[in-house]
């Protein structure tokens, strides 16, 4: 049996294999230092903003604020638990939707963070938020102060978000004056997106929200610039939404966990919406108040059940008891001896045509005036 000669490995064979690994180690490196996504940050109580694993904490324990990012405070204590920030952005406001907390960042990025674990569960980055925020370009917007800009973009920020909490599954509504979307806060999924209607934009500070819908006013304007019908569309994500006409005006009040209060200005009377049923609340008296979706939350009184105020008074029961005499005993004589307590009382004694009780005769008058 034959041996082949062992192989010499030359300079030339070894070539290939230092490539290959040269290159799986720069790949490594590369990967290592690549920066982070978004530019998250989480740090402990007083260090720098780099990624630290800090103890998990039940999300009821801490305060949660808004500024420089999210930063999060015991609530026994009041010392900070860890703060969570992205390079480059400032946090302008922050809404629950069920445990987790939703940020709203200066560059149009949304976030969504689990307070107890500071886990970042996702980015949604929505298309035109940042430039509505700044407010560049407008009327007037060349003369704010830095303090002005930042207080605008925090306004426009909580008008901006709205979160539904909507039992065992919140969900978020977000809203610019040229987009509305829709997102699942469980992994962030877009369910919705809307644009208004030609002629017309949304207006994210009237917007209003229950724990079942989200509700957008729009304005409109003609060919003329001159403002013309609005209306309202509400949203929901586990059923179809619905649209009203309005003026252009219109206010929204939130009543309760699902009826808000629509005003439509001064002649047409305020109306009740619910948006748990999608419908109006139909006034007592109306013809379809038998078949209505939505009743008044005080319920209606039966007309028939309450008398009216120009109902006859019902006539006086008579009785066979006969009224009470002033009193039971006589005035005492003249002599200062009371009258047997069955002598009859005055009252009862028959009237002159005067309507009083006859006088004695003058005989007795002056015998009685004898001593």
């Amino acid at each position: 049996m034959s041996r082949k000669p062992l192989r010499v490995l030359t300079p030339r064979s070894i070539l290939p294999a230092l490539a290959v690994m040269l290159v799986l180690a720069a790949g490594a490196a590369a990967h290592a230092n690549k920066p982070v996504p978004f530019g998250d940050r989480v740090a402990g109580p007083g260090a720098e903003a780099t990624p630290v694993n800090s103890e998990s904490l039940s999300a009821a324990d801490l305060d949660l604020r808004v500024g420089p990012g999210l930063e999060a405070f015991h609530k026994q204590t009041g010392e900070q638990a860890w703060s969570y920030r992205r390079e480059g952005a400032e946090a302008l406001y922050l809404a629950m939707a069920g445990d987790n907390a939703i940020v709203v960042w200066d560059d149009g990025i949304v976030t969504s963070v689990r307070p107890g674990d500071h886990e970042v569960r996702w980015h949604r980055a929505v298309p035109g938020l940042a430039d509505w925020l700044r407010g560049d370009g407008e009327p007037g917007a060349d003369k704010r102060t830095d303090a002005q800009r930042k207080q605008l973009a925090k306004q426009r920020a909580a008008g901006a978000l709205h979160t539904v909490q909507r039992d065992g599954s919140p969900w978020l509504a977000l809203v610019t004056p040229n987009l509305t979307m829709g997102l699942r806060d469980a992994d962030g999924d877009l369910r919705y997106n809307d644009k208004p209607a030609n002629g017309c934009a949304y207006d994210p500070l009237r917007a209003v929200h229950t724990d079942y819908a989200v509700l957008i006013p729009r304005t409109c304007t003609n060919s003329s610039g001159q403002a013309v019908a609005g209306g309202i569309t509400g949203y929901r994500l586990d059923s179809n939404g619905w649209s009203m006409s309005t003026g252009p005006a219109a206010t929204i009040k939130a009543l309760d966990r699902s009826r808000v209060e629509i005003t439509d200005g001064p002649i047409v009377p305020p109306k009740i919406f619910d948006t748990k049923v999608a419908a109006p609340e139909t006034a007592c008296g109306a013809l379809d108040a038998p078949f209505a979706a939505v009743r008044p939350q005080g319920g209606c009184v039966d007309p028939s059940a309450a008398p009216t105020a120009d109902a006859p008074a019902p006539p006086a029961t008579p009785t066979d008891t006969a009224p009470p005499a002033a009193t039971d005993t006589a005035p005492p004589t003249a002599t200062g001896t009371p009258a047997p307590a069955d002598t009859p009382a005055a009252t009862d004694a028959p009237a002159g045509s005067d309507g009083t009780a006859p006088s004695a005769p003058a005989g007795d008058q002056s015998d009685a005036q004898q001593p």
